[in-house]
Formats: structure tokens, C-alpha cells, sequence
């Protein structure tokens, strides 16, 4: 039995305070009878439960006891003595319980004693068996370490062996490739060699080359360097071929050129560099087609006479053929642009059809990428800034193509317009995007638009001045003459026919005749004379009445000859000079309306004098008197003054059969005027009261001279509509019985006030008409009743007839007055058409 001492220390031991392994007897398990009997007999507290709660002793039950920092705290206590006792005792307290412990479990630590014998037994036999088991390991490393060393070495040989054979065999594949290309390129017929297939063998060769790196070998490095030649003239021959299509557009041959370039791995640099090499040849095509020391040279001025100085303008005498070489220069620049735009177009085109018969890749997507731009876009963009570049070098630099595209502008964008509507149409093929969008030719128009700018300012200060030639501000009163009116609206049409063919041009300098037209409504505004001169209507016409006849029939030709140049131009143009035109007819009008107002004045005047005269007398000799009444022979000494004196001057001759605006305008005066005299005729007629047998008698003589001077002198009263038909009416309703007036056709043909108003002169005297009630002058009532309606005019007859009816029933009358029943007829049939 193997002492105590002998026993390995346990780790718990070995990490805890000699305090707390006493702990671990403080509960021994109840394996016994013996342990229990001993429990029985054990204290009833443990000395740690003493020590955990005494100051001094507490800290050695921590796990983080020092011992240094008790002793110094027990120094600095002032009691290092009492100290040292109270742990002597606390030592003899333990002593006394370790004694009392290891009675108590005498039989524990007996049993425990055996079980460590048993182990140190079973651990004697393990030790054996190790040891053997260690010499069997070591005879076995001795036997196996050959054969794996050999093993070792084999598979490295094997390695290098399949290495090496895997070497041969893509070295034996590859100069049995380069032995097909050369069979491909030796062939007797060079021109029919399979250009994709020998490319694709060249690609072929190069890849295995550089992926299994059989480059140093030598048999390998002599096929490369052929096979390299061969890349060469594989590139060359397909470049060609490539070019070739692409200038005669042949979709065969592009297409057998981007195969090569694309088995040879080399599609999209390939198409950069041309796309590069086109935007080149667009930019110098620009650039060469401008340069005015090529244009002298190519004219053959030199630098001699008639050549061009450093500053870009042609010496003396040689203006001419230096514009027309430029000319010359910029159509051949066009046709330049007009092959490279269809060229690189014709090769975006084979891109997007054109798939790889193995891999049917479409080469498109190989070359252009998500977000790149297309081919014909990137040579636009060249393009348009080379355009733009170079024009405004040349506004700025030369004054000589500045003026020559200045003045030659709709030459210029004829050019520009001609090159993008053949490239429109030349590529305009279903399927297939254009060569160019709406949006390029915007930007190839703003290229050019210095020159647009400069040209329509040009065209306004042209036609300004011509302008303010014939209208100078420094003298009022002066009127053009028929040829300077005629060089203007030439001058117009010239202008008109040099941009005609471009419709966008055609507009903008619309726009600016159009300014030009406010420019001279202006100034022949500002000629009108406007004093009291310019309305007398009872003298011979005087000069400035003549010069506003003048202006109005320059006005009107011009409003004419205008209206006729743009009658064949879409009807966007007559909308762009519609304001302008208004303006010139504005002031046209303006011209003689103050004359023809003042003759209507007068005319009114005249016809107001009827109710001045006698129409009630029951005299049959005045009625049948020849003579005419007075206020007649004085309307018609007016109306035939105003026909010789005025009208025959703004009037043209019916003899020379050639209807103009003029005739419009004053006819149209005319016209107005007419149908005024009658309509204020027949409203004061009706108005005379009272109104006997031989009074209607001079009345409809009265009419027939008013219809035979109106018609004779200021307009056909044929052609007048319901004013005539209204004076043709009137003339038979005054002889027709009151009782056959409600039933009558002739009420249709007259406004219905005329018809009240009549009625009133059938009436008895109380019946009073609105003018009498409201004790109006005749003109004060015919100026309100111009500005009311027949329905106004009805509300104030409505009135009178309610107080005569009241009127009526206060005397006690049972009946009424036949007009009454009859007017109320009238005027209610008026309401029902109003509310309706």
C-alpha cells in the first residue's frame, strides 16, 4: 500500500489556499455509516463560518489573498502584536479541527488509500504497453519509408512524363495547324483564299501558343514567326476587303472582313480604328473645305494678284473666283460627308445583322457595349463640332466667307439641307436605324446659325432702310410714290424667293418682313393726317385728304401684293404675317374712316331734318309736287358731292375691270355707309306722327329718290341685303289698312321696332311713343336706341301701351285702339324670339 505521500497533488489543491481546501470537509457525502455516525459528531458551526465573519481572519478566505498586503496592513494597524495572537489562536483552531476531521473520517481516507493502490497498479501495466506499442511504431517507420520514398519519386517521373506528353501533344497540334495555314497560303489562286478560315487558324495558333506557352521551343518559335507574317497579311488583305465594302456598300464583303477581324480576336479595336479613321477624314473634309489659302491656289489666283492675303480676303479682281471656288469647295465637302456618314452607316448596319456561324454572337454586341454610343453617332458628334468649330472660326477670322455666307446663307443651308435629306433618304431602310435623327440635324442646322443670325439681320436692315427712305422721320406729309411702294414689295419678294425652297428659312424671314411691315404701318400712321382738314366733307378735297387717299391705296397694294406672295407658301406663313398685315389694313382704314364717319354724320344730319316736315297735311297737291323734300335734296346734293369729290378718287374705275384690296376696303365703307342711311331712314320715318294720306304719298316719294341716290352714288342697294329689303317693305306697309298689317309678309322683311313705331301714327294721340313719354329729341332717341337692342326698345313700347291701357280703363272705356291689340301681337312674338 503506497503512502500517502506518494500521491499526486490535484490540480484544485495546488490552485486554492490551504483555508479553502479545509472547506471541502465541511460536507463529506453520506457514503457510510461510519461518515453519517461521525457527521452526528461534529461541531455544531465550522471555525470558517468564524472566520468569514471576523475582520482579521476574512481576507485568507479570498482568492485574491497576498500575503504583502496583509502583513503591511496589519503593521499600519498599530497592532501587529494582537494581530499575530489572534492568528496563533485561529492556527490552533484549525489544528484542533483537522484533528477532529480526520477522525471522524478515518474510514474514508482509508478507502480512498485503496483505490489510489489500484491505480498506481493499472498505471504500471499502461506504462508496459505504451512502451511496446512505441518499438511496434518504429519497426514499422523502418519498413515503410523506402517504399514511400519510391513511390515519391515515381509519381514525380510520372508527372514530368505527362507534362512532357501533354507539351508534345499541343506542340504536335500546333505545327500541324501551322502546316494547314501554310497549305491555306500557298494555295495556287491567292485571291480565293478562305480569309476567316485562315484567320480563325491563326487565332487558333496563338491561343494554344500562349495558353499552353510552348514559346522557346524551337521547331515552335520558327511556325510562330511565319504565322505571325501571315497575321500580317490576313489583316491587311481583310482591311482591304473591309474598306472596299464599305465604300461600295457591299454587305458581302464588310461582312467577310469583320469575320476575319473577329476570328482573329481583333473586331472592336478594329472597328475604333476605322470609325477614328472617317471621323478624321469628316473633320479634314471640313477643315480643307475652308481653308481660303487651298481655295486660292485651287482657283489659281496664287498668292499674286487676284490670290488671298494673310487675312483671309482676296486680293483685287480675284473676289469672284475665289467665292465660287469656295462654293465649289464646300458642294464637294458635302458629297466628302455624304460617302463617310453612308460608309460608317453601311458598317453599323452588317454589325447588326452579322452573327458567328459557331458561336452566333452578333458582332454588334462585341463592339459596342451598354452605354457606348453607336458608330454613326460618334462620327456625328466629330462632326457637328468640326462644323461648328470651323464656322465660327470663319465668322470671326475671314470677312470674306463671313460675307459670303452671310449673303449666300440660303445657298449655304440648301447645301446642308441637300446633304441631310440624302443621307435621310439613302439610308432609310426598314429595320435598320438611320444615319441620322432629328435631333443631329437640329445640331448640324445650329452649326450654321452664326450665319442665320447674321443673314436675317442683313434682310431686316435691307428692307428697314428702304423703309425709312420712303418714310423719313425728319419730314411728315410726304407720301411715297407709286415706284418706291413697288421697290419695296419687289425687294419683299426677292427676299421671299431666295429662301423659298427651305420652309424653316422661309418662316424666320417672315418674321422679320413681318417686323418690317409694323415698321411701315408705323411710319404711314405717322403720315395720316388726322386735323379738321382731313373730315370736311362739304368743300372740294383738300391735300391732306388727298395724301390719306394716297397712303390708304400704297396701303392696300401692299396688303395685296403681300397676300399674293404667301397665297402659295403653307398656311403657317399667312398665321406668321397675319398681325403684320392686320396693321397695314389697320391703318389703311384708319386713313378714310374719319371721312367716311364725317359723311355719315352728315347724312344723319340731313335725315333728322324729316321731322321738321309737314307730313300730316291733308293737301294731295304737295304730295303729288315734283319737287322733292327739302331734307331729300339736301341728302342727295351730299351723297353726290361725296361720289365726285371723294369716292371717285378711292373708288377705281368699273371700266378697267381689275377688282383690288382697294376696292375692298372702301367698298366696304361704302357699303356700311349705305345700309346706315337707309336703316336711319326708316327708324326716323317711322317715328313721324302724325302721318296723313298724301303725307305717305311724299314719304314713299321720299324713299324712291333715297333708294335712287344710294344706289347710284355710294353702293349697289341690290347688294345690301336687309337694309334694302327693309326700305322695299316700308314703301307698301304705310298704305296697308291697320288690320291687314299683322298678317302681312312685309312685317318678315322690317325690324320690329319700325313696325311699332309706324303704329304709333295709327294711334290715337294719348297712345305716346317712348320718345314722346320719355320727352326725347328725335336724335336722343336714336342714339339710345343704337346702343339697345329690339328687345330694349319692345320693353319701352311695352310701357307706353301699359298707360295707355290704364289710360283707357280710368275713363271707363270698354275698347281699345286697333294699333293696341296689334302691338301687343308684335311685341310679343319679339319676346318669344329673344327668350329663344
Amino acid at each position: 500500500m503506497a503512502s500517502p505521500a506518494t500521491l499526486p497533488p490535484s490540480s484544485s489543491s495546488s490552485s486554492s489556499t490551504p483555508l479553502q481546501r479545509l472547506s471541502t470537509f465541511k460536507n463529506p457525502p453520506p457514503s457510510s455509516s461510519s461518515s453519517s455516525s461521525a457527521a452526528a459528531s461534529q461541531p455544531s458551526s465550522s471555525p470558517l463560518d468564524s472566520f468569514a465573519n471576523d475582520p482579521v481572519l476574512s481576507p485568507f478566505l479570498s482568492p485574491s489573498f497576498s500575503s504583502a498586503s496583509f502583513s503591511s496592513a496589519a503593521l499600519a494597524s498599530g497592532s501587529p502584536a494582537s494581530t499575530a495572537e489572534r492568528l496563533h489562536q485561529a492556527i490552533r483552531l484549525l489544528d484542533s479541527q483537522l484533528r477532529h476531521d480526520v477522525v471522524s473520517r478515518h474510514s474514508e481516507l482509508l478507502s480512498q488509500l485503496s483505490s489510489l493502490s489500484q491505480a498506481e497498479i493499472s498505471l504500471s501495466s499502461l506504462r508496459s504497453s505504451v512502451s511496446s506499442l512505441q518499438s511496434s511504431l518504429r519497426r514499422v517507420r523502418s519498413d515503410l519509408s523506402e517504399p514511400i520514398r519510391s513511390i515519391r519519386s515515381k509519381s514525380v517521373q510520372l508527372s514530368n512524363l505527362h507534362s512532357a506528353a501533354e507539351f508534345l501533344s499541343h506542340s504536335v497540334r500546333t505545327l500541324r495547324l501551322s502546316k494547314k495555314l501554310r497549305d491555306l497560303a500557298d494555295s495556287s489562286d491567292p485571291d480565293r483564299i478562305d480569309l476567316t478560315k485562315a484567320a480563325q487558324l491563326h487565332f487558333e495558333i496563338l491561343t494554344m501558343c500562349k495558353e499552353y506557352d510552348l514559346f522557346g521551343i524551337d521547331v515552335i518559335d520558327e511556325e510562330i514567326k511565319y504565322v505571325n507574317e501571315i497575321g500580317e497579311k490576313l489583316r491587311s488583305e481583310a482591311m482591304n476587303v473591309l474598306e472596299r465594302g464599305m465604300e461600295g456598300l457591299n454587305q458581302a464583303e464588310v461582312g467577310t472582313g469583320l469575320q476575319v477581324f473577329y476570328n482573329l480576336g481583333e473586331l472592336k479595336p478594329t472597328v475604333d480604328q476605322l470609325v477614328n479613321k472617317y471621323k478624321g477624314m469628316a473633320v479634314k473634309s471640313v477643315s480643307a473645305a475652308m481653308d481660303m489659302k487651298a481655295v486660292s491656289s485651287g482657283s489659281g489666283g496664287g498668292f499674286g494678284p487676284g490670290g488671298i492675303r494673310s487675312s483671309g480676303t482676296p486680293q483685287i479682281g480675284g473676289g469672284a473666283k475665289a467665292r465660287e471656288a469656295l462654293w465649289q469647295r464646300m458642294t464637294s465637302c458635302m458629297d466628302q460627308l455624304h460617302s463617310i456618314v453612308l460608309a460608317v452607316w453601311h458598317l453599323q448596319r452588317v454589325l447588326s445583322k452579322k452573327r458567328d456561324p459557331f458561336t452566333h454572337v452578333l458582332l454588334l454586341d462585341e463592339v459596342i457595349k451598354e452605354g457606348d454610343p453607336m458608330l454613326t453617332d460618334r462620327v456625328w458628334d466629330a462632326l457637328v463640332k468640326a462644323f461648328t468649330t470651323q464656322m465660327k472660326s470663319a465668322f470671326t477670322a475671314s470677312s470674306f466667307v463671313k460675307d459670303i455666307f452671310t449673303m449666300g446663307y440660303p445657298k449655304l443651308v440648301s447645301l446642308m439641307e441637300n446633304l441631310l435629306e440624302r443621307i435621310s433618304r439613302d439610308t432609310d431602310v426598314k429595320g435598320v436605324l438611320p444615319a441620322v435623327t432629328s435631333e443631329r440635324k437640329e445640331q448640324m442646322g445650329g452649326s450654321i446659325e452664326i450665319f442665320q443670325t447674321a443673314f436675317l439681320s442683313q434682310c431686316l436692315g435691307r428692307l428697314s432702310d428702304l423703309v425709312n427712305a420712303i418714310f423719313p422721320m425728319s419730314s411728315r406729309g410726304s407720301v411715297p410714290s407709286k415706284e418706291q411702294i413697288s421697290r419695296v414689295l419687289s425687294r419683299i419678294q426677292e427676299e421671299i424667293e431666295a429662301v423659298q425652297p427651305d420652309g424653316r428659312l422661309t418662316l424666320l424671314l417672315l418674321r422679320e418682313i413681318g417686323k418690317v411691315l409694323l415698321l411701315l404701318a408705323e411710319r404711314a400712321e405717322y403720315q395720316i393726317s388726322t386735323g379738321p382738314e382731313a373730315r370736311q366733307i362739304t368743300g372740294p378735297a383738300t391735300s391732306a385728304q388727298i395724301r390719306n387717299f394716297t397712303l390708304c391705296q400704297h396701303l392696300q397694294d401692299i396688303h395685296m401684293r403681300i397676300s399674293s406672295m404667301i397665297s402659295d407658301l403653307p398656311s403657317i406663313a399667312a398665321d406668321v404675317l397675319s398681325p403684320s398685315l392686320g396693321a397695314i389694313y389697320g391703318v389703311a382704314c384708319d386713313s378714310v374712316t374719319s371721312l367716311f364717319q364725317a359723311m355719315v354724320d352728315r347724312l344723319e344730319s340731313c335725315i333728322l331734318q324729316i321731322h321738321d316736315q309737314n307730313f300730316g297735311a291733308l293737301n294731295l297737291d304737295s304730295a303729288i309736287d315734283n319737287n322733292s323734300s327739302p331734307y331729300m335734296e339736301e341728302l342727295q346734293k351730299s351723297i353726290l358731292h361725296f361720289r365726285s369729290e371723294f369716292l371717285s378718287r378711292l373708288l377705281p374705275s368699273t371700266a378697267s375691270g381689275n377688282p383690288t384690296v382697294t376696292e375692298s376696303i372702301c367698298m366696304r365703307l361704302a357699303r356700311s355707309m349705305a345700309s346706315r342711311v337707309l336703316i336711319f331712314f326708316l327708324r326716323h320715318a317711322s317715328l313721324v306722327r302724325p302721318l296723313s294720306e298724301s303725307g305717305k304719298l311724299r314719304m314713299a316719294k321720299d324713299m324712291a329718290e333715297l333708294e335712287l341716290a344710294v344706289g347710284q352714288n355710294l353702293f349697289p342697294v341690290e347688294q345690301l341685303g336687309s337694309p334694302y329689303r327693309a326700305l322695299r317693305a316700308f314703301r307698301p306697309l304705310i298704305f296697308l289698312e291697320t288690320s291687314q298689317i299683322g298678317s302681312s309678309p312685309l312685317v318678315g322683311d322690317l325690324p320690329p321696332s319700325i313696325v311699332l313705331h309706324h303704329l304709333y301714327s295709327r294711334g290715337p294721340d294719348e297712345l305716346q311713343s317712348p320718345m314722346q313719354r320719355n320727352k326725347l329729341t328725335p336724335l336722343q332717341y336714336s342714339l339710345w336706341m343704337d346702343s339697345q337692342g329690339e328687345d330694349q326698345t319692345w320693353k319701352g313700347v311695352k310701357a307706353t301701351l301699359d298707360d295707355y291701357a290704364v289710360a283707357v280703363r280710368t275713363r271707363g272705356d270698354k275698347e281699345f285702339s286697333p294699333v293696341y291689340p296689334l302691338m301687343l301681337q308684335l311685341g310679343s312674338s319679339l319676346s318669344d324670339n329673344v327668350s329663344k
